[in-house]
């Protein structure tokens, strides 16, 4: 037991402090962030569309899959609307990237996020580690780049 921790009166460890176990993003950052990626997205979109409309339109949902599995699970852990907004992708345990195949399942289970009203995305607001549901599922936290540097 450290010296700021209090002994729980009814047995057992002591209580957990109320918030984060760490510095890590705000909502408005993270929503910018990905306001930032989606306008990217569609510009991209938009110019493959007008090389080949079917193409594009077969490409837009895997595509943005594998741009944010590739980016966020890369050694820097950015997309670039993250990249803009100083935030980056960290292993919740250790710290460290998360990998392609992480960053695909946490992108996966983003449009979970999504689909059920938001709801997903939501979660960070009132969960002691601000984590999303696809942060939770693949074992990541989103962090400002001043307090974890990528390096």
């Amino acid at each position: 037991m450290t010296a700021t921790q209090q002994p729980n009166p009814f047995g057992g460890p002591p209580p957990r402090p109320k918030g984060p176990s760490g510095p890590r993003s705000g909502f408005w950052k993270r929503a910018g962030a990905l306001v930032a990626d989606g306008v990217i997205i569609v510009v991209v979109a938009q110019i493959l569309r007008g090389i080949d409309r079917d193409l594009a339109d077969f490409l837009v949902v895997p595509g943005g899959l594998v741009y944010f599995a590739l980016l966020e699970g890369g050694p820097r852990g950015q997309t670039l609307g993250k990249r803009i907004f100083g935030l980056r992708v960290i292993d919740f345990g250790y710290g460290g990237p998360i990998g392609t195949g992480r960053g695909f399942i946490r992108n996966l289970v983003r449009l979970l996020s999504w689909f059920v009203f938001g709801l997903g995305y939501l979660w960070m607001l009132w969960d002691r580690e601000k984590q999303t549901w696809h942060d939770k599922a693949a074992g990541t936290v989103v962090v400002p780049i001043d307090s974890y540097p990528v390096g």
